[in-house]
């Protein structure tokens, strides 16, 4: 019997260059099971999320049920992606989740079963729980809980690299557990009220600041120190763009599901070397890379964050900065995983996000990746939806070529059209000519070099006096 090697190709592996990002991901790794964490769980929102051995559950209220399992089988790599080990699963059909316990009370007695047969230490819910449901399903399940908007929180928290997705991330997590505070015990207040107060005396009495108010006071002045430096931060973000804009250089910007591929889609079109890992939201910070047409001209490729349903508000607002690149590209590049359960979902999911964040208006061009492991059905089924769109393979580089014509087609063309008799020792403008503009045709004449080309307005400005009607 003969068996295939499993070993990768190595003409696939230098597809993403020397990756150390992943190298230094991939040396550190937790280990289920290995926990000394003690039985009491009352402080949950002061300990750090610490993921091991989890139960799921999940609420379905509208949809099929292939949909509910879709958003479980998410729910389970998103639990698997923070480090975590997945026991069981459970589901409960409701038109509304429970105001108290996100799931009903025999659920909920069937969950704490669960939780004490498997020997879980954490219940995942797949939805953003008010502070109430997490305090209720707490008390009585009896171990740590926690909702999606926190899972994913964890992951961007990981993976978070940069100053700038370092502050994104801590903002965003601030901003969801300053609704979520809550004091334990009168021995965190330091408020006597107004008589004697339980035996304090002289100097007790009167208003005092409780524990919770101090916690606070102290997020919302960190919030506000964040803030201010993502200000300057994203000024120094806009200098740079508002360089490319004035340089006139096309941006085409990658975005797209988690785990879509479009960092190995980057790394294919640009060689670009960064990070790629199968892993939800393994790029947080975006990497921007020069190419450049096969007529000369040149523009730029950036790879964004990952969407996904439903991502959580606070994400999105921290984010913002970030995720304006997608609002001020020339193009988008809306990568699909062709090899997905539900493409459409991706489709529909990402597209949300775009509108929310003001980039609807900007041209799309569908890509569906992977297409070397999805089914011929599912292509099929693309392919008659979105004619339009191009389907390739980033890890075997099939159809990259067909990309590439493509972007290059869509880019946006130079508005001025000149002809011009350009001196033999005036090469930097046709350096220039070729760099940011297209050229119709050229002729080397005793004189100079005979252009015709399409330029931008400050370039056109430049070649004004070399402009020839012969």
């Amino acid at each position: 019997m003969t068996y295939l090697s499993e070993e990768p190709d190595p003409e696939e592996l230098d597809v993403d260059g020397d990756q150390q990002d992943l190298a230094d991901r991939l040396s550190l790794r937790r280990v289920a099971g290995m926990s000394t964490q003690l039985a009491d769980i009352t402080e949950v929102e002061y300990r750090e999320l610490q993921l091991e051995r989890v139960v799921l559950v999940s609420v379905w209220t509208t949809g099929s049920e292939v949909d509910s399992d879709l958003a479980m089988a998410e729910l389970k790599l998103l639990a698997e992606t923070a480090g975590s080990q997945v026991l069981e699963g459970l589901v409960q059909r409701r038109s509304t989740p429970d105001p108290a316990t996100f799931i009903g009370r025999g659920k909920v007695d069937e969950l704490r079963q669960v939780v004490i047969a498997t020997g879980a230490d954490t219940v995942i819910c797949d939805g953003e729980l008010e502070p109430a449901q997490l305090r209720n399903l707490e008390d009585r399940v009896g171990v740590k809980v926690i909702d999606r908007t926190a899972l994913i929180l964890d992951i961007f928290a990981q993976h978070a690299k940069s100053a700038e997705g370092k502050a994104q991330v801590e903002l965003a997590q601030l901003q969801y557990l300053r609704q979520r505070l809550r004091g334990w015990g009168g021995n965190l207040s330091r408020q006597a009220g107004g008589r004697a107060a339980a035996g304090a005396g002289i100097g007790g009495r009167g208003p005092g600041e409780t524990k919770i108010e101090t916690d606070r006071r102290r997020i919302k002045t960190r919030i506000s120190v964040l803030r201010r430096r993502l200000r300057d931060l994203e000024a120094v973000r806009e200098t740079k763009r508002s360089q490319r804009t004035r340089n006139q250089v096309p941006s085409v910007a990658i975005v797209g599901y988690t785990n879509a591929g479009k960092s190995s889609l980057l790394n294919r079109l640009t060689g670009a070397g960064v990070l790629v890992e199968d892993a939800l939201f393994a790029t947080l910070d975006p990497t921007t890379r020069r190419s450049q047409s096969e007529d000369g001209r040149v523009y730029t490729l950036t790879d964004t964050v990952g969407f996904i349903r439903h991502l959580p508000h606070d994400l999105v607002e921290a984010f913002r900065s970030t995720l304006e690149e997608s609002t001020s590209a020339d193009l988008l590049l809306h990568v699909v995983d062709g090899s997905d359960a539900d493409p459409f979902g991706q489709i529909t999911a990402v597209r949300t996000v775009l509108a929310d964040i003001g980039a609807a208006g900007v041209p799309e061009q569908l890509v569906v990746n992977k297409i070397d492991a999805a089914e011929p059905s599912a292509l099929l089924a693309l392919r008659g939806r979105y004619p339009d769109a191009v389907f390739v393979s980033a890890r075997t580089g099939s159809g990259i070529e067909d990309l590439r014509r493509r972007v290059e087609q869509r880019l946006p063309r130079p508005e001025v059209e000149i002809r011009a008799l350009v001196p033999y020792d005036r090469g930097d403008l046709i350096n220039r000519i070729h760099r940011d503009g297209e050229f119709v045709s050229s002729d080397h004449t005793e004189h100079g070099t005979l252009v015709v080309a399409r330029v931008n307005a400050d370039l056109a400005g430049d070649l004004a006096r070399y402009a020839t009607d012969a």
